[in-house]
């Protein structure tokens, strides 16, 4: 079983590691952010700070790598739009990163590491929520990047996977939430007629 579980944190954190890289490179290559949350990108900053704080105050070391390199991610993310928009981007990047992204604190405070990590399994929820909505209430998704949304679905589900074998509440909501959330905008990918499955929606280019 300790192979099993090995290979799947392995998996999991690669997955997890890249998923936000297909939409990075679309957004440095092409500057188009139609479709693109700025609120989506500012909590991601924070959530992932957060898992990376979890995993050392939980001592679940294995979330070390993907939070690292995600913040990273996300970070290069936020750069890029602002300097692509302009100011009209900071309300919603600010709202990401010190509103939404804000949640797990009162509980870290109120119960340490344990609640914390409950209110940071729904975060991820609240995390990619904010890209849900942006899909969901225009048709110009063209700056979106599918593969991304494939990746984050896969990387959910090992994460499922995982928990299954290793119980852990925070990573088993996380996964529940990025499944669901992903799903949604897979769809609606494909009922704006953006062939999220189509091979070259699927390239990070």
């Amino acid at each position: 079983m300790q192979l099993a579980v090995t290979l799947i944190a392995i998996l999991a954190t690669v997955l997890g590691s890249w998923m936000a890289l297909p939409q990075a490179i679309r957004l440095v290559r092409t500057r188009c952010v139609d479709g693109v949350s700025a609120s989506w990108i500012g909590v991601s900053v924070a959530i992932n700070v957060w898992w990376l704080a979890y995993g050392v105050g939980a001592d679940v070391w294995v979330l070390l790598p993907v939070a690292t390199i995600s913040v990273a991610i996300y970070g290069t993310m936020a750069a890029v739009f602002l300097r692509t928009v302009g100011p009209r981007g900071m309300p919603g990047m600010v709202l990401g990163m010190f509103g939404l992204g804000m949640v797990p604190l009162p509980f870290l405070v109120l119960g340490g590491w344990t609640l914390a990590g409950v209110a940071l399994g729904l975060a991820y929820g609240i995390q990619l929520l904010p890209a849900v909505l942006a899909a969901c209430t225009t048709d110009r998704l063209s700056g979106v990047a599918p593969a991304t949304w494939l990746t984050a679905w896969a990387e959910a589900a090992l994460w499922l996977a995982y928990v299954a074998l290793v119980p852990d509440v925070a990573l088993a909501l996380a996964g529940v939430m990025g499944v669901v959330m992903a799903t949604v905008i897979l769809v609606r990918l494909s009922v704006t007629g953006h062939r999220p499955f189509a091979r070259g929606e699927l390239a990070i280019s």
